[in-house]
């Protein structure tokens, strides 16, 4: 039985995204790929408001995330770690030899500029790692307010995952200064995973140029070398470069303004229905992300057990992440979904539980 996810990631994908991967298939050294390739990044950077390099890789976010390690991270990292995701950023980097130290916060709460600063007028680090929207909390950062701080730093480099917040709201990689901003496609592009996104500014690429040990799958060079012929490096993953080409036609016949507000519009409704019931939101609502909502338990249900009763009806819930499993739950408001995806949602759970009507 096929369910409909409600999970902070793969997220529901429209039919036409589906059509789209089944388009016949092209040589990835061909000119028809060329001219694919060309469209795609030409369309992401429209999302992104970059006019530098946007590169695709056939990859989890986790991949690419990696080799922004390898080829950025000289003398020392600071990772800025908030939640699950963040923590094992850290833990890559450490695994790739690189000097690295991990700057926590407590789940729930936000990477902060004064944090940031405090940290790096310290003149120990040249890069620094940092998750935009955190999935096993739910918390955004103020990525505007760091961005900010770090132009007082401009030999740092500005790593960045936006795996669960870009095109969900407006994130514009030039003006922030971001050297290399890092996505997967599987959350708010609403497309299947195994496909990852990423940028390097020209000041990346510069690092990346003398940097030693940073391998051949995710050598920003090779990514550069081939972007120049509108390609990559290694075969990538065609069909879902298809499906990004459809997905992007549909994107902007939305709008981006209308997207953005869409999904705002999401997050608004699934905070009410989620605090009208008595249930707290974990992160501060300042600070709660626009894509998926995590909520506080408050009352003490059976999460595992909802979750099992819905999968019977069809759909899939979250009963929280790590340590934080049983104590809160999250739901997904992110791609192609709507209010009413959501309200289908929230029908199943009461009529499971009629008490939280």
């Amino acid at each position: 039985m096929y369910k409909k996810l409600f999970i902070p990631g793969p997220v529901p994908v429209h039919p036409e995204i589906l059509a789209a991967m089944a388009t016949p298939m092209i040589g990835h050294r061909m000119k028809e790929y060329a001219e694919l390739h060309a469209r795609v990044t030409s369309g992401l950077q429209k999302i992104l408001f970059t006019e530098g390099k946007v590169f695709l890789a056939t990859s989890s976010a986790f991949g690419v995330m990696e080799g922004a390690i390898r080829n950025l991270v000289g003398r020392r990292c600071a990772n800025f770690c908030n939640g699950a995701f963040s923590d094992k950023w850290h833990d890559v980097a450490r695994r790739c030899g690189k000097k690295a130290d991990a700057v926590r916060f407590d789940w729930g709460k936000p990477v902060t500029p004064e944090v940031v600063e405090q940290t790096l007028s310290t003149g120990l680090y040249d890069s620094m790692t940092m998750i935009h929207n955190e999935t096993s909390t739910g918390v955004m950062s103020p990525l505007p307010e760091i961005a900010e701080v770090m132009r007082k730093f401009p030999d740092v480099m500005f790593i960045v995952d936006t795996v669960s917040s870009m095109s969900a709201l407006k994130i514009p990689v030039d003006e922030l200064g971001i050297d290399s901003c890092i996505f997967g496609v599987q959350k708010a592009f609403a497309l299947p995973p195994g496909l990852t996104v990423f940028t390097a500014s020209e000041k990346a690429l510069q690092r990346a140029k003398t940097m030693e040990g940073r391998g051949y799958y995710f050598d920003y060079m090779e990514f550069a070398a081939n972007d120049a012929k509108h390609n990559t490096p290694s075969t990538p993953c065609i069909s879902l470069i298809f499906a990004m080409d459809r997905q992007l036609e549909r994107i902007f016949a939305e709008g981006l303004e209308a997207r953005w507000a869409r999904h705002r519009t999401m997050a608004e409704y699934v905070r009410q229905w989620a605090t009208d019931r008595g249930f707290g939101l974990f992160p501060d609502h300042k600070y709660c992300s626009l894509t998926l909502t995590c909520a506080r338990n408050s009352r003490g249900i059976d999460l595992d057990g909802l979750k099992k009763k819905l999968a019977e009806k069809g759909f899939a819930f979250d009963d929280g992440y790590g340590k934080i499993k049983g104590e809160t739950f999250r739901i997904a408001h992110m791609g192609d979904m709507t209010r009413d995806d959501l309200a289908e949602l929230f029908a199943a759970i009461t009529s499971i539980m009629p008490e939280l009507a």
